[in-house]
């Protein structure tokens, strides 16, 4: 045969397989819209819009549902705009169960619901403290004119302090036991709150003697990393992309959020301080300290504070920055890191 003939014969015949799949495609029953993985943003409306085969007659109905749960009944129509106010952030599974010829069928696709940018913040310098180069920074907190600090790191080098801000000289201090490794650190009302990292134990101390006055476990699957108290409730970070609210008194869980930015999911949340109604989180590694919504787990804000502390360059790991404290009375944010030997009262720069 003629090389040429033969050349176009397969040709012909690879057009014709691609345009049978074409047209097999074209008569499934299918998801036009979304397709799988499709990101939704924060406020944006949902079209859900099915492929029907068989256009010669109307299908009966359509039920799309959400995770299970359905979102809307469509009599004699294959497509629907959904409100995505008060939709969960993240990974959605869709389906649409299809009434059509007496038949019933069901397809699926899903969604990556998220929400809009955050607000960009640099910074300004405002002051510069001395802080203890010794000091593996893992909870902070203002109060009453003092700082109060969590330390980490075993075999007895963890410890709890009172340190005066201006002169960074250490008030009072306890060493945590051996076993320990010192976390996230809040006050209640005349207690101290202090975590620890893989013991799943937190230890309550009196805030003016530092004497040991309780103690409580967290699931064990959890780790303490960081924590906050916005007037009613405890909250807990463990490195993952989740917050735990905590009962006060009991420090039971009651309920948790997961934190997503417009990128998807914010990992390793760190040290935290809540801040006017908005939690704000160290997270751990970078540079960066988040601003969150605590109801929606929203980040609303974001603080880029790269080249504050340029010795930390010098030192090859153990050096992140980690340490979040407010000044509720003189409206002043204070931040510092591990092992830093400064701590620096910032101001908010919107980008």
């Amino acid at each position: 045969m003629n090389k040429l003939i033969a050349y176009s014969l397969f040709l012909m015949g690879i057009f014709g397989f691609l345009s049978c799949e074409t047209q097999k495609q074209a008569s499934k029953l299918q998801f036009s819209f979304p397709q799988a993985g499709t990101i939704i943003r924060s406020g944006n409306p949902l079209m859900l819009k099915l492929n029907i085969p068989d256009k010669g007659s109307e299908v009966d109905s359509v039920i799309y549902t959400m995770d299970g749960e359905v979102l809307s009944a469509v009599l004699h129509g294959d497509s629907i705009t959904v409100d995505t106010e008060g939709f969960a952030f993240g990974n959605r599974a869709l389906s649409a169960k299809v009434y059509h010829r007496g038949e019933e069928s069901i397809v699926y696709s899903n969604i990556v619901f998220l929400p809009n940018a955050p607000q960009y913040y640099s910074f300004k310098v405002i002051n510069e403290f001395p802080h203890d180069p010794e000091g593996f920074t893992q909870g902070l907190e203002y109060h009453n004119g003092a700082l109060y600090e969590s330390t980490g790191q075993y075999e007895g080098k963890s410890s709890l302090r009172r340190v005066d801000l201006k002169t960074g000289q250490i008030q009072r201090k306890i060493n945590l036991g051996r076993q320990y490794f010192g976390e996230g650190l809040t006050i209640v009302d005349n207690r101290i709150i202090q975590l620890t990292w893989m013991e799943n134990v937190g230890f309550v101390y009196d805030l003016h003697s530092f004497e040991k006055i309780g103690e409580f476990n967290y699931v064990s699957n959890k780790e303490g990393w960081g924590i906050c108290y916005d007037g009613t409730q405890l909250i807990l970070s463990d490195g993952t992309n989740r917050l735990y609210f905590l009962n006060k008194d009991t420090y039971r869980e009651e309920y948790s959020v997961a934190v997503y930015n417009h990128q998807g999911t914010v990992q390793q949340l760190n040290e935290l301080e809540y801040i006017n109604g908005k939690i704000y989180a160290n997270v751990y590694q970078k540079d960066i300290i988040v601003i969150i919504d605590p109801q929606s787990g929203v980040v609303e804000g974001e603080i880029n504070l790269s080249g504050i502390y340029p010795e930390k360059d010098a030192i090859p790991y153990d050096n992140e920055l980690n340490g979040i404290a407010y000044d509720r009375q003189h409206d002043r944010l204070f931040i510092t890191g591990k092992n830093w030997s400064k701590l620096f009262e910032i101001e908010l720069v919107a980008r």
